[in-house]
Order: structure tokens, then C-alpha cells, then sequence
């Protein structure tokens, strides 16, 4: 069995305000997000967190499965923040983990558009934002983020071919509790400024590589087919159309391939 990540994470000093007031961990769970959304609907204050080893029922966007093996980070945490700074927490928790790995491991990650975490062009680490809102009310959000740390992507085809670890990358073993500690920091940091009115979009668009690139869009059965030329200041993308014209495309039912 695992050592407790959580307990050698904090046994080395996690100083946040908000993220990390509660800090659960769980063996195995079937999904983080969903932990994380039973809190929600409770009255647990904001700033929870919840980590497992091995998750079950892993998911990323659109439905898909997220592989989960021992040995890398799967993460949730619960938010209650208001509509003006819901749509940015999804946001918050992609550069999170890109300082995360940048002061931990030297290396520069990068983001595909919407919230894809890439280290030299292959994904590193997934981000998911689940919200319930109730009326014009936000009931409370969940950020889940899963980081291939250990896992070795050559052993499953169906990823082997895009994605990579943090380990692969940096050429060496990478403690979980040094870049889990380091994320949460941020992500701390990060929620307190946004809370405040400060936006993250323009450290956000800094660290997207899809800005420039040409790219298919694809968006429930219609697909678009243009250059990215960035995001609006909700982190929508603009995508100029071969016409043309300009075309908002928003995170939350969009796929996107290089093209």
C-alpha cells in the first residue's frame, strides 16, 4: 500500500488559506469529483480537498474515462464561488498545475485549449470543472485535476500515442507531495486573487499553445475548421474560420484536434 499522500504532503508545510482546510484522502474512491460533490451538496466549507491513489470511475471531459493507476495525482477540490467567478475556476486549476510543475520539475508546460496540461507537446494532466447552481446562485463547483506522474503511458495504446508523465519528461522520479503541495499553494494563491477581481486570463493565455495553430473544433455534430487567434476575456476561444469570419467557441462542449 501507498504511503498517505496527503500526510507527507502536509508534513513538509502546506501554507494556504482556503484550499487545503480539509484535506481527505482515500486509497481507492470510484471518483474524486464525485467525493468532492457530496461534499458540496452538504455544508462543507470551501477549500476542501480530496485525494485518492487509485480511482474507479475516473472521468475526464465529455465523459471519458480517465486512467487511473497507483503512483500519480488525482485530485479534487471543492469551491463555492459566485457566476462572476465561476468560469474561471477551470482556468485557475490549468495554471495551477503548470506553476506546479515549472517550480517543482524546471520544466515548461504548456495548455491546449480548453484544459489540456501538456509538457513538450504530449498531455501530462487533465482539468475538469463540475458546478451545481441553484437559481443564479453557485451552489458550489468542483475541481478535479489528474497528473500523470509515474504512469507509464507506453503501456496503454489507447493514450500511448498523446500522452506522457511527469516523470518521462523530467528524466527522473518526482515526489507526488512536492508537486501536489505545490499545486495547492497555487491554486490557493490563485482563488485569492481571483476572489479579489484580479483575472487570470492573461497568465492563462500565456501558456496556451493553441494560439496561433490551425485547428479543427469540433462542437456537438458540427465541425469548424480555422486559426486560433486566442480567447475572449472568459476564456472562450476565438477561432477565425477559413471565411473569415470569427467564431466564439465556449470550454464546455468542444473538442479540439491539431489539423
Amino acid at each position: 500500500m501507498p504511503p498517505n499522500l496527503v500526510a507527507a504532503t502536509v508534513r513538509q508545510g502546506l501554507f494556504t488559506r482556503i484550499v487545503g482546510r480539509r484535506l481527505l484522502y482515500f486509497p481507492e474512491l470510484s471518483s474524486t469529483m464525485d467525493e468532492a460533490a457530496k461534499l458540496g451538496e452538504g455544508d462543507a466549507e470551501e477549500g476542501a480537498v480530496v485525494v485518492a491513489e487509485v480511482q474507479s470511475e475516473g472521468r475526464g471531459r465529455q465523459g471519458r474515462s480517465w486512467v487511473s493507476q497507483p503512483g500519480n495525482l488525482l485530485v479534487s477540490v471543492l469551491f463555492r464561488p459566485t457566476l462572476e467567478t465561476l468560469p474561471f475556476i477551470s482556468i485557475i486549476g490549468g495554471i495551477a498545475a503548470a506553476r506546479a510543475v515549472r517550480k517543482v520539475t524546471g520544466l515548461e508546460p504548456k495548455i491546449k485549449w480548453p484544459n489540456d496540461l501538456l509538457i513538450d507537446g504530449r498531455k501530462a494532466a487533465g482539468i475538469l470543472a463540475e458546478s451545481a447552481i441553484v437559481g443564479d446562485t453557485v451552489w458550489y463547483a468542483v475541481l478535479g485535476v489528474g497528473m500523470n506522474v509515474s504512469l507509464d503511458t507506453g503501456e496503454n495504446e489507447d493514450i500511448s500515442a498523446f500522452a506522457t508523465s511527469v516523470n518521462a519528461a523530467a528524466g527522473q522520479d518526482v515526489p507526488r507531495e512536492d508537486l501536489l503541495r505545490q499545486f495547492l499553494m497555487d491554486l490557493d494563491a490563485l482563488y485569492l486573487a481571483l476572489r479579489s477581481g484580479k483575472s487570470p486570463i492573461a497568465e492563462w493565455q500565456d501558456l496556451l499553445e493553441t494560439t496561433g495553430q490551425r485547428l479543427v473544433a469540433t462542437c456537438g455534430d458540427d465541425t469548424y475548421t480555422g486559426v486560433a487567434e486566442g480567447t475572449d476575456e472568459l476564456g472562450n476561444l476565438l477561432l477565425r474560420q477559413d471565411d473569415g469570419t470569427l467564431l466564439t467557441l465556449t470550454a464546455g462542449d468542444v473538442t479540439l484536434s491539431d489539423h
